[in-house]
């Protein structure tokens, strides 16, 4: 059973850090493309950051900068470093994996699995 399993979220202050981690099970790494997507309660979910197989990373625009997204090697977990956060940033954020490296493009997953996801809460 492929699971996705995020953490690393909670709270924090403005302009702190944090460091979210997307652990995979029973999915090899090398063979998905992994996004990291967040909501906001009465807002759509929307792609915040994409890592390809070949490394090509993708970034909102809100969050390039800020944000870094990168694969373990030789593991299974893809990481989510959250640096100068604000209140804006605040939601839950999930994972995703998907076998089509257009996730990056359209953040649209075709055949791919959802993590539960991780709340930050970043305080003003």
């Amino acid at each position: 059973q492929v699971q996705l399993v995020e953490s690393g979220g909670g709270l924090v202050q403005f302009g702190g850090s944090l460091r979210l981690s997307c652990a995979l099970s029973n999915l090899i790494l090398p063979d998905f493309t992994i996004a990291w997507f967040r909501q906001v309660p009465g807002k759509e979910r929307e792609g915040v950051s994409c890592i390809m197989p070949d490394d090509s990373t993708y970034y909102l625009d809100s969050v390039r900068g800020r944000f870094t997204i990168s694969r373990e090697r030789g593991g299974n977990t893809v990481y989510l470093q959250m640096d100068d956060l604000g209140p804006e940033d605040t939601a839950i954020y999930y994972c995703a994996a998907d076998p089509e490296w257009q996730l990056c493009l359209s953040y649209t997953l075709t055949s791919g699995y959802w993590g539960q996801g991780t709340q930050v809460t970043v305080a003003s």
